[in-house]
């Protein structure tokens, strides 16, 4: 579980993968890993989830069920590269406006450039900034989605209270992350697969197979379901459920701001 301590003198430390770091030094490790898979991060995807993250990605959006309305605002957070923002602007029939941010600017740069590519730029704008310092006024946004990327924020609980504040009334906190695996043997399969196979296929797309080594670690550090559902409702959020996804190999997290 991903938690903050205190160490021998008395500075913070928090969990880099399976290593103890300094909280901030975490930001910058966690950025050096997204910068060196910004243009591969779909197929990094495709190599963690067997492919598995655009179905769930698009369970996602459907539990979101975005309004067809030209004032309808989202904040998809660690979303740079655009998957999920292009996913909310298509099913609201590209009337919706949803803005991507997040604290890598190589991701970003492939987001923007691909929203280009699909016409959708005037339904999108993409913002670099800290998760745990949004810059945007209090009940600015009607829904707030981040998928994959709640478990590299070093402090996670001020991550969702930054959610609590920019949303409206009403609004809604979707978190789609790999999450433990509930069913019987395929929890020993996925470990096999995570620790043996995806960073090996992680050298072999990217030459390096340290990016994929700490993004499974940082899988196993994360807090589980129920952990994580506590931790949304500490930050203030109402209804607070989630469902599993594939035996629990991924979960989605939602939570209503009342």
């Amino acid at each position: 579980m991903t938690e903050q301590r205190t160490s021998a003198d008395g500075g913070m430390e928090t969990s880099y993968g399976f290593r103890e770091v300094r909280e901030g030094e975490k930001q910058a490790l966690v950025n050096d890993v997204f910068h060196k898979v910004a243009k591969r991060y779909d197929i990094m995807n495709d190599v963690m989830s067997a492919g598995l993250h655009r179905a769930w990605k698009d369970a996602m959006i459907a539990s979101l069920n975005p309004r067809k309305d030209p004032s309808y605002r989202t904040l998809d957070v660690a979303g740079g590269t655009g998957d999920i923002a292009f996913r909310i602007i298509e099913a609201s029939d590209r009337l919706a406006h949803s803005t991507v941010l997040d604290i890598n600017g190589s991701m970003l740069a492939v987001g923007a450039d691909r929203a280009a590519k699909k016409g959708l730029s005037a339904n999108l704008d993409f913002v670099e900034a800290n998760a745990e310092d949004l810059p945007f006024e209090a009940g600015s946004f009607d829904a707030y989605t981040i998928a994959f990327g709640i478990r590299n924020v070093p402090r996670i609980d001020v991550a969702l209270s930054e959610a609590y504040r920019v949303l409206k009334r009403g609004g809604r906190l979707l978190v789609l992350e790999f999450s433990e695996v509930e069913m019987p043997l395929l929890d020993r399969f996925y470990d096999a697969w995570s620790f043996n196979a995806i960073p090996q296929f992680g050298k072999m797309i990217t030459g390096d197979a340290e990016p994929y080594q700490y993004l499974v670690e940082s899988i196993r550090k994360f807090p589980n379901q129920e952990d994580f559902a506590a931790m949304i409702r500490a930050a203030g959020f109402s209804r607070v459920a989630y469902t599993n996804y594939t035996g629990g190999i991924a979960a989605l997290h939602s939570g209503w701001k009342l």
